[in-house]
């Protein structure tokens, strides 16, 4: 009984708290938009992290420059000696000190590696820049795909705002005609298919507003934000525009987008991982020197028991003759890398270019759809006001004026639509072109 009475009370909570967060207004423009995602964005700050990993790689790298130092120290117990004749008879035990010390240091400075150790460090400098340019490309990235959301839920505020006015105009409509249907001038079912076509209107807008509520929470998830509605400054609408032509663009999108410059540095890295796979072809030289403190000296009989100390410096020189019949093999990958990143990179300026002058040529034909849904909207207006006058003269059908309501209606939501395209075409240009 206890809880089936605490149900109905959490629900009437829940309930009475719903207002509040509808309530829970924010206004936000565009440089607020690109702030937020800055500070609160998930796929970009993974993105940052990864240039802190090629910082440390950088460190790593140069470490090998660093000479190589070794210490070893041990003490052990000897035994006796045990010593026989070569067909092992005549055995007999020699006493041997039966404490033994050692300490050995040993250091090595590497004079030429065939540039590997340059190499692997301008290969890590790359990373880095790679990196970086990462950061860029999901910033753009990230930019771009919340611009979308914001310009949506402009689009969906001015189709809500479409509909409540011409929910607001049949309503009217309706009680017009229930009054020309009091004077005997109109038929019952007439009011009832403007009743229709008004539950008609506000299925369309609820529908609008639901799917609104959804952009808006993703755009919340992607700002990293607490839930709240967003309100986006609608002022944008009409302040997109480039006079920049399509080769100025072009230019641009050579000069700063991350795709090319990423794709320039996967040539640069491959470049240098070439230069290591060559190192192994060539002799190694290094500085070396080494101090051994030991005791007792076992390689005598009796052995010495006294403590000895040995040191030495010089030149060391390695080189691995297998060298020459297993590193071919990866100096033939590492060219065939090269090549492959280089064509890859033609690959990504290619399309870079077809992307530029798609987005191009769509910015302008928004222009023209705009136009052409203005004139439509006009149009329909004018339809419509026509219709209604001839309605109300009773020169024309109920059907008529309902089919020039929904005309009206459809024209005045592909006007909203082609405003906000204009909007993305431009942003779509700046984001291919690396400007946003």
């Amino acid at each position: 009984m206890m809880k089936k009475k605490i149900v109905p009370v959490l629900a009437m909570c829940v309930l009475a708290c719903l207002p509040a967060l509808a309530q829970d207004e924010r206004t936000m423009t565009v440089d607020e938009l690109f702030t937020l995602i800055e500070q609160g964005n998930r796929s970009l700050r993974s993105s940052k992290t990864g240039v802190e990993e090629a910082v440390h790689g950088i460190e790593s790298a140069k470490s090998q420059r660093l000479p190589d130092v070794g210490v070893s120290l041990s003490a052990a117990y000897n035994g006796n000696v045990l010593m026989t004749d070569r067909d092992f008879g005549n055995a007999r035990g020699i006493s041997s000190p039966h404490f033994s010390n050692s300490f050995a240091l040993e250091a090595e400075q590497v004079v030429y590696a065939g540039g590997a150790i340059d190499a692997g460090i301008r290969l890590a400098e790359l990373k880095k820049d790679f990196a970086e340019t990462n950061v860029e490309l999901s910033r753009s990235q990230q930019r771009f795909m919340t611009l979308g959301l914001y310009l949506d839920l402009i689009k969906a505020d001015n189709s809500i705002d479409v509909y409540q006015k011409n929910i607001s105009l049949t309503s009217k409509l309706i009680e017009d005609i229930k009054e020309k249907q009091s004077q005997g001038m109109a038929l019952k079912n007439d009011v009832t298919r403007y009743e229709l076509q008004m539950e008609t209107f506000k299925l369309a807008l609820r529908k609008v507003e639901d799917n609104r509520a959804v952009m808006n929470y993703q755009l919340c998830n992607a700002l990293g934000i607490e839930y709240c509605r967003i309100t986006p400054d609608r002022s944008i609408v009409g302040t997109a525009l480039s006079d920049f032509s399509e080769d100025e663009w072009q230019a641009i999108a050579d000069n700063n987008s991350p795709l090319l410059r990423q794709s320039s540095l996967g040539v640069d890295m491959a470049k240098e991982s070439l230069r290591i796979a060559k190192s192994d072809y060539l002799p190694k030289v290094a500085l070396v020197a080494g101090d051994n403190f030991s005791g007792p000296f076992t390689y005598d009989l009796p052995p010495i028991d006294n403590n000895f100390n040995i040191w030495y410096v010089g030149i060391g020189v390695k080189y691995s003759l297998s060298s020459l019949f297993k590193s071919n093999k990866n100096v033939r990958r590492a060219k065939a890398a090269v090549q492959q990143s280089k064509d890859s990179h033609a690959v990504m300026a290619e399309s870079v270019d077809n992307q530029m002058q798609q987005s191009y040529t769509l910015y302008r034909q928004s222009f023209v759809d705009l136009a052409t849904q203005q004139k439509s909207v006009e149009l329909a207006a004018q339809n419509y006001r026509i219709t209604n006058e001839r309605y109300l003269a009773q020169l024309s059908l109920v059907t008529d004026m309902i089919d020039a309501s929904v005309v009206k209606l459809d024209a005045e939501l592909k006007e909203v639509d082609a405003r906000i395209n204009i909007v993305y075409a431009y942003y779509k240009m700046k984001y291919v072109a690396g400007q946003i």
